[in-house]
């Protein structure tokens, strides 16, 4: 299987500005943030990182940490733009912004595997703030948004509401993921293509834990059946694991066999505005009609 790498290139409200020694300086609109980056091996470009805010993290393996910032940030978010679609940034306890920039390349890929489809029938799973599930709406989709945070899924329907695409259809679903889908299959639904951004490890809104490596191929067996010979897609991607890209294609390439279309596999990452250096960020794979 040829692995390939989605690279997100910077646009107005969002870039990976420089990179290296462990961490990373971005800017997401006016305010310019460093985070742990352990990918980033090589020295950064400039020594002079000026930053409104910089994610120290703790001394465990689980992701705690903390906020310093420099100047006042909004603790209520700022609002930043990708296309049609307007969210909700904000510094989140979890180390990242509110949403995933290396997630651009995936959104516009996406759009354009439906083209041409009369509103296409989409499923976001693991939806978080909807900015993958507003990118479809705004281009004609039918979505379904799912996520088991009440928080999440509210702040996706406000960012819905910024974006001017309230009126969209799409459900807005709280509920676990994997009990969601095994429940569509039992209702017979189709859909036209699968956006799939699952956790290491998390629960769901009733205390059901979900771990990566022992739950992830029944739910790809699952939203195969959700899927047939006209779907157009699934895509899914993994962070924070010791994992393979090329596990994950294989996976989707044997629960796929017997449909036509392609598996691929390869890297997420984002491309840096100092240099033309790409910063590997996740591993993907996906089927396509």
């Amino acid at each position: 299987m040829k692995l390939h790498t989605l690279i997100g290139e910077p646009w107005a409200d969002y870039g990976l500005i420089d990179s290296g020694h462990g961490r990373k300086l971005e800017r997401y609109g006016r305010f310019r943030f460093i985070r742990p980056e352990p990918q980033a091996m090589w020295a950064p470009a400039s020594a002079d990182w000026k930053a409104d805010g910089e994610f120290v993290p703790g001394s465990d393996e689980e992701g705690g940490g903390r906020w310093v910032h420099a100047r006042p940030v909004p603790s209520e978010g700022w609002p930043l733009s990708w296309n049609e679609v307007t969210f909700e940034a904000s510094c989140t306890p979890f180390r990242h912004l509110g949403f995933f920039p290396d997630m651009a390349p995936v959104w516009s890929w996406m759009r354009e595997q439906v083209e041409g489809v009369e509103q296409p029938h989409i499923m976001n799973l693991f939806g978080y703030t909807g900015v993958g599930t507003l990118a479809m709406a705004a281009a004609g989709a039918q979505m379904v948004h799912v996520d088991a945070s009440k928080k999440s899924v509210a702040q996706a329907r406000a960012n819905a509401a910024a974006s001017g695409l309230e009126d969209r259809p799409v459900r807005w679903i709280v509920d676990d993921a994997a009990k969601f889908v095994a429940r569509e299959v039992r209702r017979g639904r189709r859909y036209d293509g699968i956006l799939l951004d699952p956790p290491k490890y998390g629960r769901g809104p009733d205390g059901e834990v979900w771990r990566l490596e022992e739950d992830l191929p029944g739910l790809i067996a699952n939203c195969r059946q959700l899927l047939d010979a006209d779907s157009r897609f699934l895509f899914l991607t993994v962070y924070a694991v010791r994992m393979s890209a090329l596990a994950i294609g294989e996976l989707l390439r044997q629960v796929f066999a017997d449909l036509p279309g392609d598996v691929e596999a390869g890297e997420l990452a984002v491309r840096e505005e100092a240099r033309s250096l790409a910063l590997p960020t996740a591993i993907w794979a996906r089927w396509r009609r």
